[in-house]
C-alpha cells in the first residue's frame, strides 16, 4: 500500500514528515523591480516539525499551483467527490487595471484564506509534490532580506524620529550634466544640475544614488562625479540591493543601439518572453519588434516564446568562460530587430 493511500485511509496526521507545511501567512508585500516591475508576497511557512521560515511568490505562482491542483483533484461532479479528489478552495482571479501595489494589498486576505484552506485539506493531499514545492524555501527565498514584515510585527507606539542631517560636503555625489529620464521604476530621473548622493557602483557604466528623496540607478555618462565613491564601494558593495545587468541592442537599418537594462534579479532567472518583449519596447521606444540572441556560429535567432528563451539562456550559460563579462552581467544579450526585418537573418542553406 502506497504512503499516501495508508494516509488517506487512516488519516494519521503523526506520519506526515517534519518538513511539510501546516500552515502560511502573507507578512508583507514587497515591489520588485525586474524585467517587469511586480509585487510578490512574503510568506511565513510553518511545518509540522516546528520550524518557521520565508519564502516569496507572485500571484502568477498562486494561479499556476492551482492550476495544477484543478488538473489533478478536482473532481468531475463537486457533488459526488471520488477517493482521489478534493473540493479545492477558490483562488481570488485576475485583475487587470489598477495600481499594482494596491492590488497586492487587496489581494492578502483572500490568498491568506486561500492558503489555509488547501493546508487544511486531507493529509494525504499534503504530500502533493506541486504542492510542496509551492512552499518549499529555495536558496534564492533563504539568502533575501525582507525589508519590513509589516503583518507579523505586534503593534507598537509610534515614536518620532529626526533623521540625520547628510554631510553635503563628505558624501560621494555627482552632478547631472544632462536630462535623463528612466525607463522602469528601478532608475532615476535626473535633471541637468541636480545632486546626486551616491550609494554604489552597479557595473562599469552605471551608479545608484539619490535625488529628491528618490533612490535608483542612472548611467555615469550622464553626470561629472563631484566626489566618488570609496574604494569599498565600487563594486557595488554598498548594502544596498544587487543588480543584474543584461547588455541589448537594437538592430536597425540606420545603425545600431546599445543599453545595459539593470534589474533586481538574481543571475539565475529565467524571464518570460512576454516580460522581456514588454521591456524592450520599453527601453527602445520601439514597438514593432522581434526578440532575438546570436547562436554559437553567430546568427540571429528569433525568439517566439518561453522554450526559445530556455534556450537561448542554455547556450549563453554554455559560452560562460569563453566571453569575459562583469561578474554582474547576464551571460546571454539580447538583440532586437524590427519585427518586418527578415534581412537579419542568415538564409543561406
Amino acid at each position: 500500500m502506497s504512503l499516501p493511500q495508508q494516509l488517506r485511509d487512516e488519516s494519521d496526521f503523526d506520519q506526515l514528515p517534519h518538513n511539510v507545511p501546516v500552515s502560511a501567512t502573507i507578512a508583507d508585500i514587497e515591489e520588485k523591480k525586474g524585467f517587469i516591475d511586480y509585487y510578490r508576497f512574503v510568506i511565513e511557512v510553518k511545518t509540522k516539525g516546528g520550524s518557521k521560515y520565508l519564502i516569496y511568490r507572485r500571484y502568477s505562482e498562486f494561479f499556476n499551483l492551482q492550476q495544477i491542483l484543478e488538473s489533478k483533484y478536482s473532481p468531475e461532479n463537486p457533488e459526488k467527490p471520488g477517493p482521489n479528489t478534493c473540493i479545492l478552495p477558490s483562488i481570488p482571479g485576475k485583475v487587470f487595471i489598477g495600481h499594482k501595489q494596491e492590488i497586492a494589498e487587496s489581494r492578502i486576505p483572500e490568498l491568506n484564506t486561500y492558503m489555509k484552506g488547501l493546508l487544511g485539506l486531507p493529509t494525504w493531499f499534503l504530500l502533493d509534490e506541486a504542492l510542496r514545492m509551492f512552499f518549499y524555501q529555495t536558496d534564492q527565498d533563504s539568502e533575501h532580506q525582507p525589508r519590513a514584515l509589516r503583518r507579523l510585527r505586534p503593534p507598537t507606539r509610534k515614536v518620532k524620529t529626526v533623521k540625520p542631517k547628510m554631510d553635503l560636503f563628505s558624501s560621494p555625489r555627482a552632478e547631472a550634466m544632462f536630462d535623463f529620464r528612466g525607463n522602469s521604476k528601478a532608475e532615476l530621473n535626473l535633471k541637468r544640475g541636480e545632486v546626486i548622493f551616491l550609494l554604489q557602483r552597479v557595473n562599469a557604466d552605471w551608479l545608484e544614488g539619490t535625488v529628491n528623496n528618490q533612490t535608483g540607478i542612472f548611467p555615469q555618462s550622464f553626470v561629472k562625479i563631484i566626489k566618488p565613491l570609496p574604494d569599498s564601494d565600487l563594486e557595488g558593495e554598498g548594502g544596498g540591493p544587487t543588480y543584474s545587468c543584461l547588455r541589448c541592442f537594437l538592430l536597425t537599418p540606420s545603425g545600431v543601439q546599445t543599453r545595459d537594462v539593470c534589474v533586481q534579479e538574481d543571475l539565475t532567472i529565467q524571464p518570460t518572453y512576454k516580460d522581456l518583449l514588454s521591456r524592450m519596447r520599453n527601453v527602445f521606444k520601439e514597438d514593432d519588434i522581434a526578440l532575438n540572441y546570436r547562436d554559437t556560429e553567430g546568427d540571429l535567432i528569433r525568439i517566439l516564446d518561453n522554450e526559445d528563451v530556455q534556450l537561448m539562456i542554455k547556450e549563453g550559460r554554455g559560452q560562460q568562460g569563453k566571453v569575459k563579462r562583469p561578474v554582474n552581467q547576464f551571460p546571454w544579450e539580447l538583440y532586437a530587430t524590427l519585427a518586418s526585418d527578415l534581412s537579419v537573418y542568415n538564409s543561406e542553406a
